[in-house]
């Protein structure tokens, strides 16, 4: 890809993509799908399920991506990075109430959380930033499916222009993925994790098929025997539908996939370029973020993306700001305001956390690919497996970037950075 292609406006791009015909929503009949074989059973021996078990392993992975997995950048932008002006607070001595009714100073919680980076803005400057593990200001961290987020927000920018049809079916945009799970849902389900599906004959369950994208994009995570999918765009044809879209939540990474490619057909651009066109090099960022790849050159779009904890804040300081940097907009005001206000009726209003047992009270909403809290703050969220978190609170003037390398198991409960997130809020704005 040539610099001029790897920066092409895609505004100019998709105004070039034929108008739509009318449509109608296609009635669901499951499909046969594919005979699962041997080794598309569940796989227990996968290697990434070491980071369930083992922090350095986990580390390995958030901190050095593109040394291990081929990669693609995300463009800064020619600018100067913007400054994060300091107002540094003492949070170290600050008591955190945890779960049981116990509490815990700031950094024993984030001890807890095996926390590699996090940076706190109040009213826009930097009140608390603290490196662990090796994890230094320059250092582009893994953020994982906070990166869907991000994505969604390229996608909501690209619908507001209108160059994107939310109500337009998939298959419209990309013909190939006709007849599959993501082919026969339409755009906005794909924005609110809204297609039930399963892959090659699988009974759907969300950890296992998280092991095997890891399979798909990172050969070295491939078990001997592997004979699966070994591209993302052959990961999703073999996608058919158990249910109608538009009917239930289901968090599945091919969602975000799906919408990434309907993305790169109307602008004619890579996903990482994309990005660094419509948002990452108008943030003022100081460093290159950058996706890595799959086996055909594919950004994993869902979780494959890495940048720092500086301009993952700066980010979510330009969305508190309703999408503005300084006198530019970034994003469209329309857009940055409405990630909580404009939830749409149905199911994406009351969901649960994809690990949250089914009993657990659905208190959360979904928009867009951002986590709503329906708290009195306003707040949402991007959020990723092993503590990866952009918290955006706007009634708290409040931003935080956290990275981590926490591992996932039943038997080490996660740390409570949430409520950890509002109790900061709370206490800065005491303090004035």
């Amino acid at each position: 890809m040539t610099r001029d292609e790897e920066h092409a406006t895609p505004r100019d791009a998709a105004r070039s993509t034929p108008s739509h015909e009318a449509r109608t929503t296609p009635r669901y009949e499951p499909r046969a799908a594919p005979r699962a074989t041997p080794d598309e059973q569940p796989l227990g021996d996968l290697r990434w399920t070491r980071g369930y078990t083992d922090p350095a392993w986990v580390r390995r992975y958030t901190a050095a991506g593109r040394e291990i997995s081929p990669s693609r950048r995300v463009w800064r932008g020619a600018a100067p990075a913007r400054d994060l002006p300091g107002r540094p607070r003492d949070l170290d001595t600050l008591e955190i109430s945890v779960p049981g009714g116990s509490s815990l100073k700031l950094p024993e919680l984030f001890a807890a959380a095996e926390t590699d980076a996090v940076v706190v803005l109040h009213r826009g400057s930097v009140a608390y930033e603290r490196y662990f593990h090796g994890t230094r200001p320059h250092t582009p961290h893994f953020n994982a499916s906070a990166a869907k987020s991000y994505l969604g927000l390229v996608a909501a920018t690209l619908a507001h222009d209108g160059l994107l049809d939310r109500t337009a079916l998939v298959s419209h945009y990309v013909p190939e993925l006709a007849g599959t799970a993501y082919g026969d849902a339409r755009v906005d389900h794909l924005l609110h994790m809204g297609t039930q599906v399963s892959y090659a004959g699988r009974r759907f369950d969300k950890s296992i098929e998280a092991q095997r994208y890891f399979a798909i994009v990172g050969p070295q995570l491939r078990p001997n025997g592997y004979s699966g999918p070994t591209s993302i765009r052959e990961h999703l044809a073999t996608a058919r539908a158990t249910g109608a879209p538009g009917t239930e939540f289901r968090y599945e990474n091919g969602n975000v996939e799906a919408l990434a490619e309907v993305l790169r057909r109307i602008t004619g651009i890579s996903t990482s370029a994309l990005l660094g066109e419509v948002i990452w090099s108008h943030l003022g960022a100081q460093e290159d973020a950058y996706y890595i790849l799959d086996g055909e050159g594919v950004e994993a779009a869902c979780g494959g993306f890495s940048a720092t904890a500086r301009d993952v804040a700066r980010l979510g300081e330009a969305l508190r700001r309703g999408g503005a940097v300084g006198e530019r907009q970034v994003v469209p005001e329309a857009v940055a305001t409405t990630i909580v206000s404009g939830v749409p009726d149905g199911y994406p209003r009351r969901v649960r956390f994809p690990a949250a047992p089914p009993e657990a009270p659905a208190t959360l909403s979904y928009h867009d690919l951002w986590w709503v809290l329906n708290d009195p703050y306003d707040s949402f969220m991007a959020s990723g497996i092993h503590g990866q978190r952009l918290f955006v609170s706007p009634r708290l003037d409040l931003v935080i970037a956290h990275f981590a390398s926490q591992i996932v198991s039943p038997a080490v409960p996660p740390a409570s950075l949430v409520p950890a997130f509002l109790q900061i809020g709370a206490h800065l704005n005491a303090e004035g």
